[in-house]
């Protein structure tokens, strides 16, 4: 009797916890524009289409206002929350660019002319002018071409690239293109989430991909301009900015069309994405995610009080835990592929957690990948492979890898994007799969580097607040999360079943 009212204290408990942070939700607007005095509060909740995402302040409520994450800084009206809306687990959905582009009629400093649009040369009250951001979230990157190092200089490429295709027309015009007066490539790139960053910054621990790749030499690893300490390097898809206050420099001139922010905004910057959390924590049918008797790691608590830049390891310490307590015992054959009662839907999440720690399948032809001594084609699973940092999904490596997201063959070639001849020269190291002639939507990394080798290599992302921030992978071409699941299943012939499928598809909404 005494363990039965004990249970159902616990259950009124965090009943009472829930609809304490559902009616700070519902106090909240969603969208945050710059310089609103609001207050973010130390926990927060936002609707999705697969349930709840919860936003965490570890370091309490903050008023936002000239706070300088909130705080317009450039000409154009923008601040950091612009493209890092709480909402969207700091990040930025389609769904919410669109709804603003309707309720401001693209006058939202969000669209403004230098990335937020296609090319800054077109009619900018036109919404085919911004097609790339409301179709598919991605803003216009320029980058300087021959690429600079950190330092300023110019470093020598060991490729040409020509401009094959230019919808936009921004790689091709006299003032904004390759072949202006300042050289410049325009690349379409989606924003990463501003939240669970400790994972993201921190080097790794213990044993890790780090001995593999880079063996008792850190020295291949950038360096802190301030302190001379060696970096994780995860911060962005293509490695351009070691730390958080070089992105926040490099985004406030660039993205802001501001002046270099003051030593106190950057301190400012760097302490709030320090400490914000972001994850799913209900499930329109599983129900809730943080209450007793659900798997252990999911919502943002969790990724508070977790140990970051630490290698999984599937038999003993999972990705993301174990989902054993949902497991149940309905037979595969038997599992509904549609939304179903919350048990149901529980078993298939546990299900789907499987299939990403142990369903294997041959890796193959990833440059950047394969080619480091792993084996071509390389057997591991999902969580095995390159989603391998506990509790938020990502590489620890970091692993510069090209899935062909951008480069054909593997790329389905798209009419909206710039398509890029890249040529290496004879005496540089050929991108392993892709030879010495490539043709890509995104040269990637290789636009950092120069190298070759780094064409169409990226940076994996961290896998949390999934649910609220779709479209997925850097340029956007998944736009919802059954489409990430046929991408892999497609690229790497795994053979999913329609189950398996949805089983994957129900486990990523929940992280």
């Amino acid at each position: 009797m005494i363990g039965i009212v004990k249970t159902a204290l616990l259950l009124l408990a965090a009943t009472l916890a829930l609809t304490a942070v559902a009616q700070t939700s519902r106090e909240a607007e969603s969208w945050w524009s710059p310089g609103d005095s609001r207050v973010l509060p130390a926990v927060v909740e936002y609707d999705n289409a697969f349930g709840k995402l919860r936003v965490l302040n570890a370091a309490g409520a903050i008023r936002a206002g000239e706070h300088a994450f909130f705080a317009p800084l450039g000409e154009n009206g923008r601040a950091c929350v612009t493209c890092h809306q709480p909402s969207d687990a700091m990040g930025l959905s389609v769904e919410t660019i669109n709804r603003r582009w309707r309720e401001t009629a693209g006058t939202d400093p969000l669209f403004a002319a230098i990335d937020g649009s296609d090319c800054p040369n077109l009619p900018q009250q036109e919404a085919a002018s911004h097609s790339l951001l409301l179709e598919r979230g991605l803003f216009r990157i320029p980058l300087p071409w021959p690429p600079r190092s950190s330092e300023g200089s110019v470093i020598d490429p060991e490729f040409t690239i020509e401009v094959v295709s230019d919808p936009a027309g921004c790689n091709t015009d006299p003032v904004y293109g390759l072949h202006s007066e300042n050289p410049t490539i325009s690349v379409y790139r989606r924003p990463r989430p501003v939240a669970n960053l400790k994972y993201i910054t921190e080097l790794s621990h213990g044993v890790s991909p780090h001995e593999y790749f880079y063996p008792n030499d850190k020295s291949l690893l950038p360096k802190d301009p301030d302190t001379g300490a060696f970096v994780a390097h995860r911060l962005m898809s293509d490695g351009r900015e070691p730390t958080l206050k070089t992105q926040a420099v490099s985004a406030a001139i660039g993205h802001l069309e501001s002046k270099r922010p003051t030593d106190e905004q950057l301190a400012e910057i760097v302490a709030f994405e320090s400490q914000i959390y972001a994850a799913q924590s209900f499930h329109n049918v599983a129900g809730p995610l943080t209450v007793a008797g659900t798997p252990p790691v999911l919502g943002p608590e969790a990724l508070r009080d977790g140990a970051p830049a630490r290698l999984g390891n599937n038999p003993i310490n999972r990705i993301f835990g174990s989902f054993a307590m949902w497991a149940g015992s309905t037979p595969v054959e038997q599992a509904s592929t549609a939304a179903g009662p919350p048990l149901e839907v529980q078993q298939s999440v546990a299900r789907g957690a499987d299939i990403f720690y142990l369903r294997r399948f041959m890796i193959r032809d990833v440059g950047d990948y394969n080619d480091k001594g792993l084996g071509n084609p390389f057997n591991r699973s999902c969580g095995s492979g390159c989603h391998n940092m506990q509790l938020i999904g990502m590489d620890l490596a970091p692993g510069y890898m090209d899935l062909g997201l951008n480069s054909l063959p593997w790329a389905n070639n798209r009419p909206d994007l710039p398509l890029f001849k890249v040529e290496c020269h004879a005496d540089a190291k050929p991108q392993s799969y892709l030879g010495r002639i490539i043709y890509t939507h995104d040269p990637g990394r290789a636009l950092i580097t120069g190298k070759c080798i780094d064409v169409g290599a990226t940076l994996t992302q961290q896998m949390r607040g999934l649910a609220a921030r779709a479209p997925y992978f850097a340029n956007g071409s998944a736009a919802n999360l059954r489409e990430l699941v046929d991408f892999y299943d497609r690229r790497f012939n795994i053979g999913y079943t329609e189950i398996e499928k949805q089983d994957l598809v129900n486990f990523l909404s929940t992280l």
